[in-house]
């Protein structure tokens, strides 16, 4: 099933990494994924694809790349 969210990630970053990082992740998954906020404490994204690979993608980017760390997430659902 096709679902869109937006996906807030709290912690310390750097942000040209993060997003690399992510927009990397979002398209291993097939994922579409748009930014919202960059900075160094908050990202948002939104990610649009498969119900099970946003799980996915939300899954990896906790991990993260080894310069940033990722302390809270969450997401706010999409109706489209």
């Amino acid at each position: 099933m096709r679902d869109t969210t937006t996906m807030v990630f709290l912690g310390r970053f750097v942000p040209e990494s993060f997003a690399e990082f992510m927009r990397h992740r979002a398209a291993r998954l097939s994922l579409e994924a748009s930014f919202g906020t960059i900075g160094p404490e908050r990202i948002e994204v939104e990610v649009g694809g498969d119900e099970d690979l946003i799980d996915m993608f939300e899954m990896a980017c906790s991990l993260g790349p080894i310069d940033c760390l990722v302390l809270d997430i969450y997401r706010e659902a999409q109706l489209r």
